[in-house]
């Protein structure tokens, strides 16, 4: 199937009872077992769901892997992925990347005995000089949040396989309509599924994606150990998401490049990062391993003046100011006092994150909206 079909039909069937042609909400916390241990495949709701396992066919599909797994949220599915290490162990981690990902790194699992290094992986030559015998994972975004760097996957791919290392990918700001990590040879895919899977801001998934069967059942056994699974409503609501992923991120992507070729001719614009753009120095490796540019930009403003830079963003009519990034509508957010403020400001700094960096979720909106939007915004 071609990735539309996929989107609407992979790992779906009509219900069996009914025929309905729209997955079941099972709202059950347990289910009715003919005689001990014999049952239809499905005992307790933390452990399996009728809905949940649709979803996660659905996901396995998209994403051109064997096994897919939901979770609570998407630092739920990061906790999972931690938890297949042991004190000792090493992960090296892109130096751009989610706050909240640093944060479980530095703040809980280093905690516990894990050792993390950031390194800037945009280029593969600073991981080769970073591994170390203690080395077990890399953990890589690509585009990063939120300075819109380009990591090439295949090449960081070909020095974890040589190595041994298992790959982590963060794939929510492309989405899989975007980029497939897994053929580009990563291990494991990761998603905050809240984001452009779902892509209607009602909802607080995560998800993996993997083709290893021993990896896939370790991972399987702690998220039941552990309890971070996502409830049927979600699941029906990320599914129902998923069926137009493809039209949505047709139209972000358009719509981001118009704002970021407005934003990169603006007078008191200094610095737009968008891949899309020919100046931007992922641009070459995005049209490689990317089928788009995707919805997400930052920018920086001439003066690098943080009370004009919260003018601006408390000015937005159509933007929103909030959290998060993926939904229908598009959103404003300021990474260094809200998405990446548990990164210490010198960690910021020092990786290029200023404090008067704006980011952008450009959403489906009329992008001529959107434009005269920030044309008024920033003035």
């Amino acid at each position: 199937m071609k990735f539309a079909t996929k989107a609407i039909h992979a790992g779906i069937e009509p219900d069996p009872t009914t025929g309905a042609i729209m997955t079941p909400i099972y709202q059950t916390s347990t289910y009715v077992q003919e005689s001990p241990g014999k049952h239809k495949g499905y005992e307790y709701a933390r452990t399996q769901n009728p809905t949940r396992t649709v979803l996660q066919n659905n996901l396995a599909a998209l994403e051109n892997g064997k096994h897919g797994i939901c979770y609570s949220s998407g630092l739920g599915a990061t906790d999972a992925i931690l938890k297949l290490f042991k004190p000792g162990d090493e992960i090296i981690a892109s130096n751009d990347l989610y706050g909240g990902t640093y944060r479980i790194m530095v703040r809980v699992f280093q905690e516990f005995g894990l050792k993390f290094k950031f390194v800037g992986l945009d280029n593969p030559a600073n991981l080769e000089a970073a591994i170390t015998p203690a080395t077990k994972m890399v953990w890589i975004e690509t585009p990063t949040n939120p300075l819109l760097r380009l990591v090439d996957i295949a090449a960081i791919a070909a020095i974890t396989k040589q190595r041994g290392i298992q790959l982590v990918v963060d794939n929510t700001f492309a989405s899989p309509y975007l980029q497939n990590p897994l053929d580009l040879g990563a291990d494991i895919v990761v998603h905050s599924v809240t984001k452009y899977l779902g892509g209607h801001s009602d909802t607080v998934m995560g998800a993996i994606v993997l083709n290893d069967d021993d990896v896939a059942q370790r991972l399987a056994f702690i998220q039941n150990a552990c309890g971070a699974v996502p409830g049927p409503q979600d699941c029906f609501l990320v599914l129902r998401g998923i069926k137009t992923l493809h039209l949505r991120m047709q139209r972000h992507c358009e719509n981001a490049m118009q704002v970021a070729q407005y934003l990169q001719q603006h007078p008191k614009v200094s610095q737009v990062y968008y891949p899309g753009l020919e100046s931007h120095p992922g641009h070459e490796l995005a049209k490689q391993q990317m089928r788009g540019f995707g919805g997400m930009l930052s920018f920086t403003l001439h003066g690098d003046s943080m009370p004009e830079a919260v003018r601006v963003m408390e000015s937005f009519e159509v933007f929103s100011l909030g959290e998060s990034l993926g939904g229908v509508e598009s959103l404003c957010t300021h990474p260094a006092s809200m998405t990446h403020a548990s990164i210490p400001k010198e960690e910021r700094e020092k990786n290029g994150l200023k404090d008067t960096l704006i980011r952008l979720s450009v959403g489906v909106e009329d992008v001529d909206d959107l434009i005269a939007d920030l044309a008024q915004a920033i003035g």
